[in-house]
């Protein structure tokens, strides 16, 4: 199966449906099938390009989403470049895996002619949407597909059809290896814990080489319609809301707060709405909570890493309750395992735990990676008894819901107690001044450790330090309160739009043998 699979099942059941608009592009899946398999066929000159790396750098765009699904429908190996990274990570990506083609976009065609130049292994660079003064133009990639048919050859489950970078949150990236094998079993997993009525309609705004796309080829299997959005923008969102009437839309937590903050959302119409999607990182209650009172019972959570892509757990719509307090609590949690992925926690030596016992996270199944690229010890670091070890702490409760306590690295160790930034970061979400906000470790001759709470005051308000201390303590007590507080009008975040704590805490721990 995996995704060339998906798309050809899609391709043939509904040939005249609308697939992709980007506002310039329309395209059905008939005529997106024609122009897919030009460009595969034009890549691989009618040959299969088993284990070829074939990279993308692309805005969201109807060019970009075909361009992605011809790399699949090559057989080769898509390496996603995210266009919001500097050139010097798109050098690094290429060198280190070897890329062969580049497909990139007029748009963001800087800097190709020193790729090309600087990357011994890179040997063509291809503009998907035109022609471009550097690189090979799309029509010449199409003429040299004519009158080919690439072999409708299922491949190998086990085959290694894409690499992903980590989020690179302590470091450089690893490149995570992907098989056939996981893009079927995210479909499975998606499509049993979110079923899709016909005729979906989802709106894309995150970039495509990334989550919003995997979402966007879960319900791509479906026949659903693709709205492309090249960036976010809180406003244009919601206008598209009620312009184009999406049933599905995916936003990170920190896009949704955007949107939430925009004048008048309480008034638009999102009733086209079943499901409002989001992942990648901890939300706050009190804003999802929002969310549910403007949206509607729409919203449905997704837990998992690039490791174990996106779908190790669901928290449906039926499960964003609010007006139950038995049922309340399960907001707080990532939901519980999908059919197709075990989800269970872990103490140090492997064992399983019983509910409610904090411990480390870790999944079997498909949508498990297949290993870091040329990096077995990387690899067996995470692996033990057939596990994937995630690195997020959490417990489960009696009735299989999972919650997220925080990050194995992340623990702050204060006067010998371990504090769990997620508690303490829940408790300040919930100050009504507070809009983003990180808790990390410092140095601290007296606790070792101390806990300093990083805030972003909401525009206009202006919190105080000791309000928001005290306010700590009386949420999670004096212990897990923050002893210092720093207010900042932004909180750093890397590439993928996660908070960046490496950076927060690099300051504070420079030129110390240890940063615990």
């Amino acid at each position: 199966m995996g995704v060339k699979a998906l798309f050809r099942h899609a391709a043939r059941l509904w040939p005249e449906r609308p697939f992709l608009d980007d506002g310039g592009e329309r395209l059905s899946y008939g005529q997106a099938a024609e122009r897919v398999g030009r460009m595969a066929c034009g890549l691989g000159r009618g040959e299969p390009l088993a284990g070829t790396k074939v990279a993308l750098l692309t805005p969201n765009s109807s060019a970009g989403f075909c361009a992605l699904l011809a790399i699949y429908e090559a057989d080769a190996v898509f390496v996603p470049l995210n266009a919001s990274f500097p050139i010097d990570e798109h050098r690094a990506a290429i060198e280190e895996l070897g890329v062969s083609v580049l497909l990139f976009s007029r748009k963001l065609a800087t800097g190709v002619d020193a790729l090309l130049r600087d990357c011994p292994t890179l040997r063509e660079a291809i503009c998907i949407d035109g022609e471009a003064d550097i690189g090979t133009p799309l029509n010449a990639l199409l003429a040299r597909g004519a009158d080919r048919t690439m072999p409708d050859i299922a491949g190998d489950p086990a085959d290694i059809v894409a690499i992903y970078p980590t989020g690179g949150s302590t470091g450089r990236p690893k490149r995570v290896m992907h098989s056939r094998r996981t893009w079927t079993t995210m479909a499975a997993c998606f499509h049993s814990a979110l079923p899709v009525d016909d005729h979906a309609r989802y709106l894309a705004a995150p970039p495509i080489t990334h989550a919003a796309g995997a979402f966007g080829l879960m319900l791509m299997a479906k026949g659903a319609t693709i709205l492309l959005h090249d960036g976010f923008d809180a406003g244009a969102i919601l206008d598209a809301i009620e312009r184009d009437r999406p049933t599905h839309l995916y936003l990170p937590p920190t896009a949704i707060y955007k949107l939430l903050e925009h004048p008048g959302v309480q008034d638009r119409d999102g009733s086209s709405l079943r499901a409002f999607m989001y992942t990648a990182a901890p939300m706050s209650l009190d804003k999802l909570r929002q969310c549910i009172a403007i949206f509607g019972p729409v919203m449905a959570q997704f837990w998992g890493q690039m490791e174990a892509p996106s779908f190790c757990t669901c928290l449906p719509p039926a499960d964003h309750v609010i007006d139950d307090p038995a049922l309340a609590g399960r907001l707080a949690s990532c939901g519980r395992e999908t059919m197709f992925t075990r989800v269970e926690v872990l103490d140090d030596d492997g064992t399983i735990l019983p509910p409610g016992e904090r411990g480390e996270l870790a999944v079997r199944g498909g949508l498990v990676m297949a290993g870091y690229y040329e990096n077995p010890e990387a690899t067996a670091e995470v692996s033990r008894n057939g596990w994937h070890l995630t690195g997020d702490l959490g417990f489960k409760d009696a009735d299989g819901y999972v919650y997220i306590v925080g990050r194995k690295r992340d623990i702050i160790i204060t006067g010998g107690y371990n504090v769990y930034p997620a508690d303490v970061e829940q408790a300040l979400w919930g100050h009504p001044d507070v809009e983003e906000c990180a808790v990390i470790g410092v140095p601290d001759e007296l606790w070792g450790e101390a806990v300093l709470a990083v805030v972003q005051p909401k525009p206009g308000h202006d919190p105080s330090a000791t309000e928001l201390i005290a306010w700590c303590k009386a949420k999670v007590g004096s212990i897990k309160a923050p002893k210092r507080v720093e207010l900042r009008t932004d909180i750093p975040r890397n590439a993928v739009g996660k908070v960046d704590k490496v950076a927060l805490r690099a300051p504070y721990w420079k030129d110390r043998a240890r940063a615990v």
